[in-house]
C-alpha cells in the first residue's frame, strides 16, 4: 500500500523528489519514463558512489502511487546554481570548485558497464534531422578524428547538479554519463552554460556578463589541474553542439547550429 507522500520538494525534467524516510528522498519517475532507464540510473550511481566520488548512495526501486521510484540518500543543502543567485560574490570561488569537482570526475577509473560516450554521440548526431547534410556528415568525420578514451564522463555537468552541503560538495543525476573523453564532457558543460545566456533574447546584459566570467573562471581553473587539452576541447565544441540538437530544444536551436557550423 503506497505512504502518504508530501508534496514534491523539486522537480525534473524526469520525475518529481519526495522527501522518505530514515533520512533518504524517493525520486518518482513519471509513467512515461522506461523502468530499464531507471535500472540503468540505479546501477550507474552505484558504481560512482562506490568509487568514492561525492555522490548520494542510493537505494531501491520501488512503487508507489503507480509510478516507479527510487531511493537516494538526502543530500541536506542547496544547488550550486541558487548559491550563485543568493550569494554572487562567490561567483569565482564556486566556479575554481566546479572545476576541482569535474577534474576530479576525470581522473577517475571505475568498472561499470555503461554507454560508450563516442558511440552516444554519434547516435545523437545521426538523428538530428534539422542538420544540413553536408553539415551532418563533416561533423561525424570530425568526431571520427577524435581521440577515443575511457574516462568517467557525467554528461550533464552543472552548477543544478552540484550540491552545497555544510561539509562538502555532492554532484547528483548521473543518467547520462559515459565513458569516453573529458574534453568532451567539457565542451558539453561549456556548451550547458553558455547557451543559457547566448541562446535567447531575454537574459539581461548583466547576467550574460556574469555566466561568462563563471564560465571564464571554471575553465582557467580546470586547465591548470589538467593541462595541454585547450585545442581539442576546442575541437569538441561543434561536435558536442551538433548532438544538444538531438534534444530539440527549441530556443537553442539557432545557437546550436551556429557552433556546430564551426566545426573543421
Amino acid at each position: 500500500m503506497s505512504r502518504k507522500l508530501s508534496s514534491p520538494i523539486a522537480y525534473g525534467r524526469t520525475a518529481e523528489i519526495y522527501t522518505w524516510q530514515n533520512g533518504q528522498v524517493l525520486k518518482l519517475f513519471y509513467d512515461w519514463f522506461q523502468l530499464e532507464n531507471i535500472e540503468y540510473e540505479r546501477r550507474i550511481s552505484q558504481a560512482v558512489h562506490v568509487s568514492g566520488l561525492p555522490v548520494p548512495s542510493v537505494g531501491e526501486i520501488i512503487r508507489e502511487k503507480d509510478r516507479n521510484g527510487l531511493i537516494y540518500e538526502c543530500v541536506d543543502g542547496v544547488s550550486m546554481l541558487d548559491m550563485l543567485s543568493r550569494k554572487p560574490w562567490n561567483i569565482f570561488r564556486y566556479a575554481r570548485r566546479m572545476a576541482e569537482l569535474h577534474a576530479g570526475m576525470h581522473a577517475s577509473i571505475i568498472q561499470v558497464e555503461i554507454p560508450k560516450q563516442r558511440e552516444k554521440i554519434q547516435e545523437k548526431i545521426s538523428q538530428v534531422e534539422i542538420l544540413p547534410a553536408e553539415l551532418q556528415s563533416k561533423i561525424l568525420t570530425a568526431l571520427e578524428q577524435m581521440p577515443d578514451e575511457n574516462r568517467l564522463c557525467h554528461g550533464d555537468f552543472h552548477p543544478g547538479n552540484i550540491m552545497v552541503t555544510e561539509q562538502d560538495e555532492i554532484i547528483i543525476d548521473w543518467i547520462d554519463s559515459t565513458l569516453g573523453s573529458p574534453l568532451a564532457d567539457l565542451a558539453r558543460t561549456s556548451t550547458i552554460i553558455l547557451g543559457s545566456v547566448d541562446a535567447g533574447e531575454n537574459q539581461s546584459l548583466l547576467m550574460r556578463v556574469f555566466v561568462h566570467l563563471f564560465h571564464r573562471a571554471y575553465l582557467r581553473r580546470y586547465f591548470s589541474l589538467r593541462s595541454g587539452g585547450e585545442r581539442e576541447y576546442s575541437r569538441w565544441l561543434p561536435i558536442v553542439a551538433a548532438a544538444r540538437l538531438s534534444e530539440n530544444i527549441k530556443e537553442l536551436e539557432k545557437w546550436l547550429i551556429a557552433r556546430a557550423e564551426m566545426v573543421s
